[in-house]
């Protein structure tokens, strides 16, 4: 006699969308997504007997951005570091690029997975980067501009005052704070004296 048809999905519960169709010897899944995924098994079965065939679903998705870059500025001497993260099935793999030409481990420069680091940054590093995510269905891309800070102290917004009267026995504060990057050391003089620090 024509057989009853069943499925399921093995170790887990058909999905909520999934249809049947031709007295259920069809089993469509509309817009497949990861979690549908797994062990299927067809059961067809009369008063004769009963057979099983079971078979994988894989789904692979294409790449998909969790976390991008974001355009930084830091001072000559500080350390980057970016991180791009991407999903997608097979995992992703990542490749730099620093203004279109791929970009290589260096005694300062560091890739390890997604994550890119240069230890001591200079103007030489300056430039539009790029991340790629891909697997064997393609391939996704992140941009960002890395901008290097580099000038000589100045005291455009914060001039000394020429002149301070204080009373005496009084505490006075003197501000020294100039512009300029990487941050300046300071020293201080009085007359042509070096000023070291006392209890006062």
């Amino acid at each position: 006699p024509v057989p009853t048809i069943s499925w399921r999905k093995v170790n887990g519960h058909n999905p909520s969308k999934a249809r049947l169709r031709k007295s259920q010897a069809v089993l469509e899944i509309p817009n497949v997504q990861l979690e549908d995924a797994g062990m299927y098994e067809c059961k067809a079965e009369n008063s004769r007997g009963r057979n099983v065939f079971r078979g994988q679903l894989q789904v692979y998705t294409y790449p998909h951005w969790v976390e991008k870059l974001n355009d930084t500025q830091l001072d000559s001497g500080d350390q980057l570091q970016w991180e791009c993260k991407a999903t997608g099935k097979p995992r992703p793999t990542y490749r730099w690029l620093k203004n279109g030409v791929p970009l290589w481990p260096q005694s300062r420069i560091e890739m390890i997975s997604g994550v890119l680091m240069i230890h001591g940054v200079n103007l030489s590093d300056a430039g539009m980067y790029q991340c790629l995510a891909e697997n064997k269905y393609g391939t996704i891309y992140a941009s960002a501009e890395l901008k290097i800070l580099a000038s000589a102290p100045t005291f455009p917004l914060n001039q000394m005052k020429k002149t301070i009267i204080i009373t005496k026995g009084q505490e006075v504060v003197i501000e020294c704070k100039p512009q300029a990057s990487p941050k300046p050391t300071i020293t201080w003089k009085k007359g042509d004296k070096a000023l070291r620090e006392s209890k006062r």
